[in-house]
């Protein structure tokens, strides 16, 4: 009785260990916040390209993926509200350059949910003008679709003036 309950007791830790490795190897989290990094840096590509088809491979072309623009009442849902605003900004805008600093990015432990914050600094010529916008906040939520990262939901924000 007393092997029996040993032999029962080694077959639970082995196979817990074992679960864990098998787990770890399955979701390599640093790798997943590379890709993850690459789809962020994709989205400065495609701004700076003008790249609608670019910026449609980065985002779940879903009807309920959102942005939250800089303005108050900029709130797109789809993928279709979406492109329509980046043809418009496209169409608006020449000469984009943009740079990114402060990024975090975190990923759950299952590996198919990231979530971003990151400090961009936008630089573009509107109607013959150079215009620039400093220490714009962009964060997002990125969902993981078969070996794919696509981004779902993001937020882009102005600092308010300090007093």
């Amino acid at each position: 009785m007393k092997n029996l309950f040993l032999i029962t007791l080694s077959i639970i830790l082995l196979s817990s260990c074992c679960d864990k490795q098998t787990k770890d190897a399955i979701v390599d989290l640093d790798l997943e916040i590379q890709k993850v990094e690459l789809v962020l840096e994709k989205y400065v590509i495609a701004n700076e390209k003008q790249d609608v088809d670019l910026v449609h491979d980065i985002w779940a072309a879903e009807p309920d993926i959102v942005v939250f623009g800089t303005n108050s009442d900029e709130k797109l849902i789809g993928w279709d509200a979406i492109k329509s605003a980046i043809d418009r900004q496209f169409n608006s805008f020449e000469e984009t350059f943009i740079s990114v600093h402060d990024q975090i990015i975190k990923i759950n432990e299952t590996g198919n949910t990231a979530w971003f914050s990151e400090i961009l600094n936008y630089n573009y010529i509107y109607q013959g003008e150079t215009m620039q916008f400093e220490g714009l906040r962009f964060t997002g939520v990125l969902e993981k679709k078969g070996d794919d990262w696509f981004i779902v939901q993001s937020h882009m924000s102005i600092p308010g003036n300090p007093d």
